[in-house]
């Protein structure tokens, strides 16, 4: 891993999206993985005030969201397709097609499966296929939960897992709270793998704030656990960390 500490927040969603628009510079054509959630959004401020919709920077890009929460509609406030709209999609020049983000009601499966269970299972084997027919992620973006989940891989996520519909963790569902006005947080969400995330040509984690810190020095151990899906990271030959210095406060 390579580890790059900065200032604070500011200085890390610059430098988050210096990696990102550089990776476009030099390929136009590429698939991006992409979060949600507080920490990518500094990022994505950045890159929408450098792009916009008049350069041509995502004209050819391919995006796959890391996951989605199930039982909602895409249209609902707190859902992540909503989260990508606000913070990115509406305002560069991304074709809406090349954007896959995963359907948490697997609207398109009604008429071929006989229950939603069968429709999720479908939405997901799916999203693997588009995964896989796009040559792959090249370069993906990760938060980590102070649990040290990525994407929505809990605690006890296998390392070989792929897309699949998962428990959320109450601090999970806790830390997402502020987007649901009604307190009706999902209790379930579809979420890349393990090892699809893995299979990421390139790989950038972002984490930001003393609440996150403990989890830091968890992964600079490089210890390997599925108790804390974040370590699988260290199996990875190309992954890049971005700390604040908040984050950063329990390394030596």
């Amino acid at each position: 891993m390579k580890w790059v500490v900065v200032d604070d927040y500011d200085a890390l969603s610059s430098e988050a999206a210096r990696l990102l628009l550089g990776r476009l510079a030099g390929q136009p054509e590429a698939v991006l993985g992409l979060p949600t959630g507080r920490t990518p959004e500094g990022m994505y401020a950045r890159v929408v005030k450098i792009c916009g919709k008049s350069d041509p920077c995502f004209r050819r890009v391919t995006t796959f969201n890391l996951d989605e929460y199930v039982g909602i509609q895409a249209s609902h406030p707190g859902s992540y397709f909503t989260y990508m709209k606000q913070h990115l999609f509406d305002h560069v020049d991304i074709d809406t097609r090349r954007i896959h983000i995963p359907d948490g009601l697997g609207t398109r499966w009604a008429r071929k499966a006989d229950s939603v269970e069968e429709r999720l299972k479908r939405e997901c084997a799916d999203y693997e296929v588009s995964i896989a027919a796009a040559g792959s992620i090249d370069l993906t973006f990760l938060g980590m939960g102070q649990n040290g989940h990525i994407g929505f891989n809990e605690p006890g996520a296998s390392f070989e897992s792929r897309t699949r519909v998962i428990e959320l963790s109450e601090s999970t569902r806790h830390a997402n709270a502020e987007h649901f006005a009604d307190g009706n947080v999902p209790t379930r969400a579809i979420t890349i793998g393990i090892a699809t995330i893995l299979e990421s040509h390139s790989i950038v984690l972002m984490a930001s704030g003393d609440r996150k810190a403990e989890a830091v020095a968890r992964l600079a151990t490089s210890e390997l656990s599925t108790g804390f899906p974040a370590s699988a990271l260290s199996t990875h030959r190309d992954v890049t960390v971005i700390l604040d210095r908040k984050a950063a406060r329990l390394l030596t």
